[in-house]
């Protein structure tokens, strides 16, 4: 997923994008996304793609008012994996993240699972679902976190740093 459908635009079918993505200008390169809905993805063709105040804006094929496109608010928006930005060094996407078992270093022993990742402005947040059930929230710093391994499905996280206020 790379957004989700906002509120329309004008009157010829536009709607404002809120990109899930730290790459909002890909897309004014756009020429086809996957829309979900209640019935699955559907591929559908971008006709237009610009940035209006920061924010990106579309307009798909076979929609020409703002009822059409107000219709279409709050859908999901994404591309297929080979169609992903290439990330710098050390960066994962949040659902390669989900998933993957928190381990803990040196004993290997299972922390939990990472449930989701929170943004915040200084640092994304791991939560992680405990065994007992608790959500522990772990700051992805190397502080807390030693490794992450998207192939093996594990985040090596040093607990000991922990506090235990953290969990809740």
């Amino acid at each position: 997923m790379i957004g989700r459908l906002g509120r329309s635009r004008g009157l010829d079918g536009d709607i404002y994008v809120t990109p899930l993505t730290d790459y909002p200008e890909r897309f004014a390169g756009m020429k086809e996304l996957y829309v979900g809905s209640q019935d699955g993805w559907r591929k559908s063709t971008v006709v237009v793609a610009r940035m209006i105040s920061g924010r990106p804006v579309l307009r798909f094929e076979n929609v020409d008012s703002r009822e059409e496109a107000s219709r279409m608010t709050n859908r999901e928006l994404a591309v297929p994996r080979d169609q992903l930005v290439e990330l710098p060094e050390g960066a994962h996407f949040v659902f390669d993240l989900v998933g993957c078992q928190a381990v803990e270093e040196g004993t290997g022993a299972l922390v939990g699972e990472v449930i989701d990742v929170e943004k915040y402005p200084a640092n994304d947040v791991y939560v992680v679902r405990t065994e007992a059930g608790k959500k522990l929230l772990v700051p992805a710093v190397k502080q807390f976190v030693k490794r992450v391994d998207v192939e093996a499905k594990t985040i090596t996280l040093v607990t000991a740093s922990l506090r235990d206020g953290e969990e809740s």
